[in-house]
């Protein structure tokens, strides 16, 4: 915007003066446009390289909280892996320990079916102890006798009795050491099953760890690349933007000269609110202001009001004055200047972006709220612009 502050001269302009200074204009408008145009490549440029900075950067940021997550579900995995490993050790460990009883037992068993068997042998040699208790009572004379005899047959049966319970009870715990065998054989399969479950899926957490490293390492590489190409690209940027400030700064220099060297129009001395007439009936969609560039970080003045200006809509003077230039830009489309004169003391340029077409010229005095343009070239918008001494201000103090 600075070649376009560099025309807020004074209305009252020579014909030849005129032309000289529109041929600056066009002279200037040549060599910021082809500033513009590369600066507008680079800044594609730039724009690309940025972009895919932020998505290797986010893909990066996703990489990273993913070989996080696999490296703690990882750890995970071997912690219950040992944990898993103890337990089979204990349970083969009780599994043992069940077969040593259940051999135990069946030795107990055996020695205790062989006690009932000459138990047996003994009762079948000499008779049947009840039998023979039942013949002592029959032949016996001596009751004192008779007493020894019974309690001796006693004895006998009471020894066969216990070895029977003996057995028995040998028998019932046989067969819990047998339950007890196969309850633990069960608990070794079932933690040998767990085991491998587990030891499969630390085993494919292994594989996604090192694949999660790999990608990071990849992710890292690829953003170092990126940043550097985006660094070249804003490096570029800078230059070219300072060449083109440097240039808009002297033709804006000549021209202010220039524009001092004529007569001033008309001088506007009051409050300022109020002082313009609203160029169009629509609602502001952007407003005049600084704001942070969307790359460089920066604040950057967006110089004007971008108002709602549906293509045809007719543009009017913000005040009365005269029309010192109209010409088109690939940047703003049609544009046009209108000099209002001195505004408390300060010169004031009203400037007329994006117009479909022009219904005052250069050299044209029009009135405060005439129709100087119509909207719509490139973009049904206008973009007004409120420079004072050359320099943008907010058009909204002055409305």
């Amino acid at each position: 915007m600075l070649v376009a502050a560099a025309l807020a001269g004074g209305p009252a302009l020579l014909p030849a003066h005129a032309d000289d200074l529109k041929n600056k204009h066009k002279k200037a408008e040549r060599a910021v446009k082809a500033a513009k145009a590369h600066l507008e490549d680079s800044s594609a440029a730039l724009s690309n390289a940025t972009k895919r900075l932020r998505a290797a950067q986010a893909g990066l940021v996703k990489a990273q909280a993913n070989l996080a997550k696999t490296q703690g579900e990882l750890t995970a995995a071997r912690a219950l892996d040992a944990q898993m490993q103890a337990k089979l050790v204990g349970a083969q460990a009780a599994l043992s320990a069940a077969v040593a009883d259940v051999k135990a037992g069946e030795l107990k068993v055996a020695s205790q079916k062989d006690a009932l068997a000459q138990a047996a042998v003994a009762s079948f040699s000499y008779g049947d102890p009840n039998l023979m208790k039942l013949a002592v009572v029959l032949k016996g004379t001596d009751p004192n006798d008779m007493v020894v005899q019974l309690n001796a047959l006693d004895n006998v049966l009471d020894a066969e009795n216990q070895l029977l319970d003996e057995y028995k009870a040998a028998q019932v715990l046989l067969q819990v050491q047998r339950d007890k065998v196969k309850l633990a054989e069960q608990a070794v399969a079932d933690q040998r099953q767990d085991a491998a479950i587990n030891l499969a899926r630390k085993q494919a957490l292994e594989k996604k760890a090192v694949a999660a490293r790999t990608a990071v390492v990849r992710l890292v590489a690829q953003r170092r690349g990126l940043a550097a190409a985006a660094a070249k690209a804003r490096a570029r940027d800078k230059q070219i933007l300072a060449a083109s400030k440097k240039r808009e700064a002297k033709i804006q220099r000549q021209i202010l000269e220039r524009a001092r060297k004529q007569k001033n129009g008309g001088s506007y001395s009051g409050a300022n609110d109020g002082f313009l007439y609203r160029p169009v009936p629509g609602y502001i969609t952007s407003p005049y202001g600084y704001r942070v560039h969307p790359i460089y970080g920066y604040y950057s003045l967006h110089d004007g009001d971008d108002f709602h200006a549906p293509c045809g809509t007719p543009e009017r003077a913000g005040a009365s004055g005269r029309v010192i230039s109209e010409y088109y830009s690939d940047v703003w489309g049609n544009r046009l200047y209108l000099d209002v004169g001195r505004v408390n003391g300060k010169h004031m340029t009203l400037i007329y972006n994006h117009i479909s077409s022009y219904k005052a010229r250069t050299g044209d005095r029009v009135g405060r709220g005439d129709v100087v343009a119509y909207a719509g070239t490139t973009g049904c918008h206008l973009h007004f612009t409120v420079l004072l001494d050359g320099k943008a201000v907010n058009p909204q103090n002055y409305m």
